[in-house]
C-alpha cells in the first residue's frame, strides 16, 4: 500500500505516515489527483465545498489535521532552538520515539549554549518545577478535597458539580467576611475600645433637626427572660441589634490610630464596592473558563447520542447502586434525546420571611408541573425550570425591599420631610433592612434543616422498614441539583444585599454554607437518591456561575438605590453627616489637590465617558467575534475528523479488494 501510495500521490497531496490526512489538491500545480484518490470522502467533499462557496477560500479555511501539526510541532524545534529549550518535550504531541529523539537533540544542543544560557534554561526548569510541587501541596490543603471526591466516585460528576459549586461560595463568602471585617469592623472596635492608643471623633450635626437624631434600640436591659434572647437571636433585634452585626452600630466619622487618621464612612462604602466586584471578578473568571469548555463540547443532536452510546459511562462510579441509577439515567437520555406573646411576636416579625418561603417552596413545584406538558429536552427543561424559580426568588426579595423602601420613604408630615424618610417608624432604617435580610437567612437555613430532619430522615425510615406498596412507590426522595443550587443561590443573593446593612452577615454566611455541606452530604447518602436526569458537570458548572451572576447583577440594583438615591439614616450609621451614603465621596474629593480633583471631574464627565464606553463596546465585539472564530474551527476540525474515519474506512475497502483479487 505504501508502494500504491508513493506511486499515485500526485503534487499537493500528501497522506501522513500513522494516519489518514489528505490535503486538498493545488490547482495551481497543474497535476490532477488519480481516480483513486478522487474518490476519497474528504477529497469529495472538498469538491462539494468549492462548488457552493469558491474552493480557494475553503482550501485556506480548511485546518490541517493532526497529521499536520504533528509535522509543524515536529519541524518547529529544529527552526526555532529558543522555543525547543522552552517547552519540554512531553508538551509536543508527538509519538515516544519523536519525543526521545527530540530529547536526544535538546540535551545536544546545550554544550553549545553559553554560560549566560545554561543558566537561564536552569533556573527556568527549577522554578517551573518548584511551581508544579506548591501547586500539587496547594491541593492537599483544598478545603473538602477528599468529601468532593468521593461524592464523585459515588454518585458522578453532576452531583459533585453541586457540591464544588457549595466549597466556591464557602470561600467567596469568606473572603466578604474578611474584607469588612478589616476595614469596617475592626477599625470601629479599636477606636471605640482605645486598642493601640487610638482614638474616634464624632463630627457635629449641622442643618439638621433634632427629632431626627433620635434612635433608642431595645437592647433588654434589666431582667430579661430566657425567650426574649431567643427571639432576639432569631430576629436579629434587641441586643443583637446594638452589636456590630449590624449598621447602626458604626457610628464614629473617624478613627484615629496614633497618627493617622481613617475615614471610616468612605472606607465602609469603598469596602462595599470591593466586595461586589470581588464577587463579580470572580464570577466571570470561572464562568470564562466554564464558556471554554461548552464552546468546545457544543455538539448536535447525532454527536450527543453518540457521545451517550460510545462515551457516555462515568468511570468514576464505584457504587453498584450509582452504577445501576446511571444505566437508568442514560436508557432516559436516549429515550428523550412556648409563650403567647413570644410567639405572636416571632410570628409577626417572621412573617415576611414566612410568606417568602412558602412562595419559593410552591412555585417551584408547579413549574416542575407544567414543564411535563411542555416539549422540551431533559437538559433544557432543568435550565428553564431554574431559571423560573431564580427570578421567583429574586423577584420576591424584590417585593419585600420594595415595600420597605415605601415605608421608609413616605412622608406625610413637615417634620418627617425634613429628615426625608420616615423617621417614626424607622429611626435606623439600615439596621431595619439588615434585620430583614437576617432573618431571611436564618430563616432560610431553619427550612433547608428542617426538611432534612423532618421530612427526608421519616421517609428513609418507612421506605426502608415497611413493605407498603404506596411507600415503595413513593420511595426516596431524589436529590434535584437545580433545587439545591437554587437554594444557595438565594441565600447568597440575600448575603450579597445585606452585607451593606449588616457588614458581618457575610460570616453568617460561611458557616451556613459550611454546615449545608455536610447536611447535603448526608441527605444524599443516607436519605435520598441520585436524580433520574442528570446534570453534565462541563455545562453545569457553567450554567450555575451564570445565574449566580444574574443574582448578583440584581442585587446591584437595591444597593445602588439605598446607596445613591435613599436618605441615609441620621441617627445612627457611619453616614449621619450626608444626605446619603453615595455623598462621602463628592465630599473626600474636595480635600484633594486641585489637580487631582481636575483629573478626577475629567474621568467622571461625559467627554470620557462616551470614547470609555465605545472602547469597551469595540473590545466586547472582538470577543464575540473571536468566540465566533473559535467555535467555526472546532467545528471544522470535528467534520475533518470525521472525514479521516471515512478515508480510513475506504482506504481499508480499498486494501481488502486489492488482497482479494492480486
Amino acid at each position: 500500500m505504501s508502494g500504491l501510495g508513493a506511486a499515485a500521490e500526485p503534487p499537493g497531496w500528501r497522506l501522513g505516515s500513522g494516519s489518514s490526512e489528505v490535503f486538498l489538491p493545488e490547482e495551481t500545480r497543474g497535476a490532477a489527483p488519480v481516480d483513486f484518490l478522487q474518490e476519497l470522502p474528504s477529497y469529495q467533499s472538498a469538491l462539494r465545498r468549492r462548488a457552493a462557496g469558491g474552493g480557494t477560500q475553503e482550501r485556506r479555511a480548511a485546518p490541517q489535521g493532526s497529521a499536520g501539526l504533528r509535522g509543524a510541532e515536529a519541524r518547529g524545534p529544529e527552526q526555532e532552538g529558543g522555543e525547543r529549550a522552552a517547552r519540554p518535550a512531553r508538551e509536543y504531541p508527538l509519538s515516544i520515539a519523536e519525543k526521545r529523539r527530540l530529547r536526544d537533540c535538546q540535551q545536544a544542543d546545550i554544550k553549545y549554549l553559553s554560560g549566560w544560557k545554561q543558566w537561564k534554561r536552569t533556573s527556568s526548569k527549577s522554578l517551573k518545577k518548584v511551581l508544579n510541587e506548591v501547586k500539587e501541596l496547594s491541593s492537599y490543603l483544598e478545603l473538602w478535597r477528599h468529601d468532593i471526591h468521593s461524592i464523585e466516585g459515588k454518585f458522578g460528576t453532576g452531583i459533585q458539580s453541586y457540591f464544588s459549586f457549595l466549597r466556591f461560595l464557602v470561600l467567596l463568602n469568606f473572603i466578604i467576611f474578611i474584607l469588612m471585617f478589616s476595614f469596617v469592623t475592626l477599625p470601629s472596635i479599636i477606636s471605640k475600645y482605645g486598642i493601640f492608643n487610638s482614638s474616634f471623633a464624632k463630627i457635629p450635626l449641622e442643618n439638621i433637626a433634632p427629632h431626627c437624631t433620635v434612635y433608642k434600640p431595645n437592647d433588654n436591659k434589666g431582667l430579661v427572660y430566657f425567650y426574649t434572647y431567643l427571639k432576639d437571636l432569631l430576629s436579629g433585634t434587641g441586643f443583637l441589634e446594638v452589636t456590630s452585626l449590624f449598621y447602626g452600630y458604626y457610628t464614629i466619622d473617624a478613627a484615629w490610630l496614633s497618627v493617622l487618621r481613617y475615614n471610616l464612612p468612605l472606607a465602609y462604602l469603598l469596602a462595599t464596592f470591593a466586595y461586589l466586584a470581588l464577587s463579580l471578578l470572580w464570577i466571570i473568571k470561572r464562568s470564562v473558563e466554564g464558556f471554554k469548555q461548552n464552546l468546545v463540547h457544543a455538539e448536535d443532536q447525532f454527536q450527543s447520542y453518540c457521545n451517550k452510546v460510545f462515551a457516555g459511562w462515568d468511570f468514576c462510579i464505584t457504587d453498584p447502586h450509582a452504577a445501576r441509577l446511571k444505566h437508568r439515567s442514560l436508557q432516559y437520555e436516549l429515550q428523550g434525546i412556648s409563650d403567647t406573646n413570644f410567639q405572636a411576636n416571632l410570628l409577626v416579625q417572621y412573617l415576611p420571611s414566612i410568606v417568602i418561603t412558602l412562595a419559593n417552596f410552591i412555585a417551584p413545584q408547579i413549574f416542575s408541573f407544567l414543564i411535563g406538558f411542555e416539549d422540551y429536552s431533559p437538559a433544557f427543561e432543568i435550565r428553564l425550570t431554574l431559571m423560573r424559580c431564580v427570578f421567583v426568588r429574586l423577584a420576591n426579595i424584590g417585593v419585600l425591599l420594595f415595600s420597605l423602601w415605601s415605608q421608609i420613604s413616605y412622608c406625610a408630615t413637615d417634620k418627617c420631610k425634613a429628615c426625608g424618610y420616615n423617621y417614626e417608624l424607622y429611626p435606623c432604617w439600615e439596621s431595619e433592612v439588615g434585620q430583614e435580610m437576617y432573618k431571611l437567612m436564618i430563616f432560610d437555613f431553619i427550612i433547608i434543616l428542617a426538611v432534612t430532619l423532618f421530612l427526608d430522615f421519616p421517609r428513609m425510615l418507612l421506605v426502608t422498614h415497611c413493605s407498603c406498596k404506596p411507600v415503595q412507590w413513593c420511595g426516596l426522595q431524589e436529590f434535584g441539583i437545580s433545587d439545591n443550587v437554587l437554594e444557595i443561590i438565594y441565600g447568597q443573593t440575600i448575603c450579597w444585599i445585606g452585607t451593606f446593612f449588616s457588614p458581618l452577615l457575610p460570616a453568617i454566611a460561611t458557616i451556613k454554607y459550611f454546615i449545608i455541606f455536610y447536611i447535603k452530604k448526608i441527605s444524599l447518602i443516607h436519605t435520598r437518591k441520585p436524580a433520574a436526569r442528570p446534570v453534565r458537570a462541563s455545562s453545569s458548572n457553567f450554567f450555575f456561575l451564570v445565574v449566580l451572576l444574574i443574582g448578583l447583577l440584581l442585587a446591584f440594583i437595591p444597593l445602588g438605590i439605598s446607596i445613591a438615591h435613599i436618605p441615609s439614616s441620621k441617627a445612627c450609621g457611619p453616614f449621619r453627616s450626608f444626605n446619603t451614603s453615595w455623598a462621602v465621596v463628592p465630599a473626600t474629593i474636595l480635600g484633594f489637590p486641585t489637580g487631582l480633583q481636575r483629573v478626577l471631574h475629567g474621568i467622571a464627565s461625559e467627554a470620557f465617558a462616551v470614547p470609555f464606553f465605545m472602547v469597551i463596546c469595540l473590545v466586547m465585539f472582538y470577543f464575540i467575534a473571536l468566540a465566533g472564530a473559535h467555535k467555526r474551527v472546532v467545528e471544522q476540525l470535528r467534520e475533518q475528523l470525521a472525514m479521516e474515519s471515512r478515508d480510513k474506512l475506504f482506504l481499508i475497502r480499498k486494501i481488502t479488494e486489492a488482497q482479494r483479487h492480486p
